[in-house]
């Protein structure tokens, strides 16, 4: 009989639960001693997971990474090879990403986009960076179809220059 209202802004936010077949789920009703209950034991599980967050990056923050060389001119070569023109959101993070790897600063950086925004760009130069600083660069893929298409775009862009490049799937 609990009755919840939600602005229509928010229906979007509202879906099915499914549980596992045969689980039946805990429920509560709104404001009773079981649902308070529960929603401050989870409460205090988001504070205690956030005081873990903040003491894992102030501990990261103290931690003195690698500084990368400015960049040569095989990387300016190598961007000259990028056969379109960078979007302004791209070279943002082109720049962005080079800053973090030039700076004595670990690297907290994450690039993400939808399909065919440019990331795999963003990626080759930073892998391009760290080898012409005689570092080895990992790429990982989710699965065998994407990691031989970036392999192919890897060896494709690479060609002119004396990189060694291997896939393992």
């Amino acid at each position: 009989e609990d009755k919840l209202f939600v602005p229509i802004s928010s229906l979007n936010k509202i879906e099915r639960y499914i549980s596992e077949p045969g689980v039946v789920p805990d429920i509560f009703r709104l404001g009773r001693r079981g649902f308070r209950k529960r929603r401050e034991k989870i409460k205090k599980e988001i504070e205690k997971f956030a005081g873990e967050l903040l003491e894992i990056q102030a501990k990261r923050a103290t931690n003195i990474g690698y500084s990368f060389t400015k960049d040569t001119i095989w990387q300016e070569e190598f961007e000259e090879g990028f056969p379109y023109n960078e979007t302004k959101d791209q070279l943002k993070a082109i720049i962005d990403v080079k800053e973090d790897m030039e700076s004595a600063s670990v690297m907290d950086r994450i690039v993400c986009g939808d399909v065919g925004y440019g990331k795999t760009e963003v990626a080759m130069r930073a892998a391009f960076k760290a080898v012409m600083d005689g570092k080895q660069v990992v790429i990982l893929a989710p699965t065998t179809v994407l990691a031989t298409q970036h392999f192919g775009r890897f060896k494709e862009r690479f060609q002119n220059f004396p990189l060694e490049l291997e896939l393992l799937s």
